[in-house]
């Protein structure tokens, strides 16, 4: 559905996107993460026609997005960072006006609005003023705004940013309930909103494409050691000597949990390739403590992400 290949795009002497490629499959949603200044709205903004590319190209549902624009936009459904609403306009005329400059017949902006307005949850404002809503309701709207016209693919940036717990979770529902039906590019700093809504992540640093791969996958292939968390009746101060001669093993981190029952609470950094729960399960019920639990936890995506953007990964991840 999407194809960007060697996307490059210069200001002046500032070079904001180098040599930046990458598909998105049609129903699938793509988390598009990096830090601030990494070219990640600049390369949105290039798929979306809104700033063209220095050098290469990007094909969006099959049409090169620098020799046919207007055909790509009619696709498209854009959600900018900033929000651009007409805060005295009501909710239904700023929607027909959106639908107006789209291009959609006057006899059909009627269902278009009614459809955009049921999908985002924003039925119940579809007349009060844009101004007078909250900040969660103005997002609903912005997204009714790119859902009108039922556009193949949605460029979504930032599209959570300064909103509530509870909003971010309602647009993450509406965000999640698309998969299968449009294709999704979305840009978050919310770690844990990728991890949630995405079937795969794309992570860009510096302009340049540095990891790609599905979430869960990408943790697993990234992870330079496997932690193990082991709940044990014993004193806090002994488990790790007990432990320490074991090969394998590159960091242990035991804490009393408290309570009438003194259990302890112990992480364990191991190499990724030995499976070494046997062997400290082994060792411990031997010094005639009893275990509760022993299991592996898998690397967060923040953790990844930290991780890549220091630096200490090198390549690309594919």
């Amino acid at each position: 559905m999407i194809t960007v290949e060697n996307i490059r795009k210069t200001f002046s002497r500032v070079t904001a996107v180098e040599d930046v490629s990458f598909t998105v499959n049609e129903g699938e949603i793509l988390g598009f993460l990096g830090p601030n200044g990494a070219g990640k709205t600049t390369t949105m903004r290039i798929i979306t026609g809104y700033t063209p590319p220095t050098s290469g190209t990007a094909i969006v549902d099959g049409r090169n997005v620098k020799d046919e624009p207007l055909a790509v936009r009619q696709v498209i459904g854009y959600l900018p960072e900033n929000t651009p609403l007409y805060l005295d306009m009501d909710v239904t005329g700023f929607l027909s006006f959106a639908a107006q400059i789209k291009g959609i017949p006057s006899d059909k902006r009627g269902a278009a609005i009614r459809e955009a307005l049921e999908e985002t949850g924003t039925m119940e404002v579809a007349h009060r003023t844009i101004g007078k809503l909250s900040k969660g309701y103005r997002q609903r709207v912005g997204l009714a705004q790119a859902l009108i016209g039922n556009p193949k693919v949605l460029i979504l940036d930032e599209p959570t940013v300064g909103l509530d717990p509870n909003q971010i979770r309602e647009i993450r529902e509406l965000i999640k309930n698309m998969a299968g039906r449009r294709t999704v590019i979305l840009s978050t700093h919310i770690l844990p909103e990728v991890s949630m809504i995405c079937d795969r992540v794309l992570i860009i640093n510096k302009g340049h494409v540095v990891a790609s791969d599905a979430v869960g996958e990408l943790s697993r292939r990234m992870s330079k050691t496997r932690r193990l968390r082991v709940t044990v009746k014993a004193p806090s101060e002994e488990v790790n000597p007990a432990l320490d001669d074991i090969q394998g093993i590159q960091r242990i981190e035991a804490m009393l949990l408290g309570g009438s029952d003194k259990l302890c609470q112990v992480n364990i950094d191991t190499d990724p390739d030995k499976e070494l729960r046997p062997e400290i399960a082994n060792r411990l019920v031997g010094k005639g403590w009893p275990l509760y639990e022993i299991r592996s936890l898998e690397p967060t995506l923040e953790d990844v992400f930290v991780d890549i953007v220091a630096g200490d990964k090198g390549g690309e991840v594919k």
